[in-house]
């Protein structure tokens, strides 16, 4: 059996751009083309599982990360691995359990996805940075020194930055009636949302390096080519309805009252945990989170490329 790059969610966010590439990336490669990938999702049957199934050195499993072994990683030959986590209040206790997992089957490099660089510290008033940043603790100990890791900080997400102003412009085109624009940006702070795919095109760069050693113990931050202020949001969905918006509301994080509500009091999880989501978008609107804090090593190796204007133009295409 081949050596084997595992990527788990390569389905999701970032996953899927990173599968897509690193097969290219790994052809190319003097001494690496003759690994795997074995491209970890939660249905198989899925479109974008079965085109990624296509791929040539691609295997698509169905497999839940958070119940991998070391046996597992060691049965399957798995010697490099990507991890985008989920936000949940158990993330510590899965993925360090997942990296455990990974230094005593003797994989050599891992990179993780972790969150906005302004936010990954032991104070942060959201839960899951200080999760990220406990995460990046365990991993810069030495009892972790035979696993070389990187853990990208990626800036928000502009599909998700944005979604509020694609869901305007799409209710507007349906009825002609505006309700009110809802925006989780402030108004005037410039902000360098990024786009998954780009996060996953740097991830596949660094898996298919022949040398890891330079990116080992690396946090690396990534934001989009450019920033965008909450105005300049509203501009630009008033040149798609062609009429000026009546009603904008900046900073609004009552979608964190409604993700409670719905996903987490039937479970009886913490309000005062979940809540704290609320805070997360503060370093943002402080101006700490623009494209000019983006690691050199990014813009180097696969600097970002897709613009909140395309990242908008895309979401009104679904």
């Amino acid at each position: 059996m081949a050596p084997t790059i595992l990527v788990v969610g390569a389905t999701g966010n970032t996953g899927r751009a990173l599968v897509e590439i690193l097969p290219k990336l790994l052809q190319s490669s003097k001494t690496l083309s003759d690994y795997r990938i074995i491209a970890l999702t939660r249905s198989s049957k899925s479109p974008v599982a079965q085109k990624l199934a296509k791929l040539p050195g691609v295997e698509v499993r169905e497999q839940n990360w958070i119940e991998i072994t070391s046996d597992w990683l060691r049965e399957h030959q798995v010697v490099r691995a990507f991890i985008a986590p989920h936000n949940e209040p158990s993330q510590f206790s899965e993925e360090s359990t997942f990296h455990v997992a990974a230094l005593n089957a003797g994989v050599k490099y891992v990179v993780r996805i972790s969150t906005t660089a302004a936010n990954v510290r032991p104070d942060c008033k959201a839960y899951y940075p200080r999760t990220h940043w406990a995460i990046e603790a365990l991993l810069s100990s030495p009892e972790f020194s035979n696993l070389q890791w990187t853990s990208l900080q990626p800036n928000i997400f502009s599909n998700f930055y944005l979604s509020g102003a694609a869901e305007f412009i799409k209710q507007y085109r349906k009825t002609g009636k505006q309700g009110a624009l809802k925006l989780m940006a402030s108004k005037d702070a410039p902000v360098g949302v990024i786009y998954p795919d780009d996060v996953g095109v740097f991830a596949a760069h660094l898996l298919s390096q022949e040398d890891t050693a330079v990116h080992n113990k690396a946090k690396y931050v990534l934001n989009g080519p450019v920033d965008i202020t909450g105005k300049q949001i509203v501009d630009l969905v008033e040149q798609y309805t062609g009429t000026q918006v009546d009603h904008v509301d900046y900073e609004d994080m009552s979608f964190v009252d409604m993700l409670y509500e719905y996903q987490y009091a039937p479970t009886h999880q913490s309000k005062n945990v979940i809540t704290s989501i609320k805070h997360a978008a503060e370093t943002a609107w402080e101006g700490k989170c623009t494209a000019s804090t983006t690691s050199k090593a990014v813009l180097e190796l696969a600097p970002p490329k897709i613009t909140p204007a395309e990242a908008l133009k895309g979401l009104l295409e679904e």
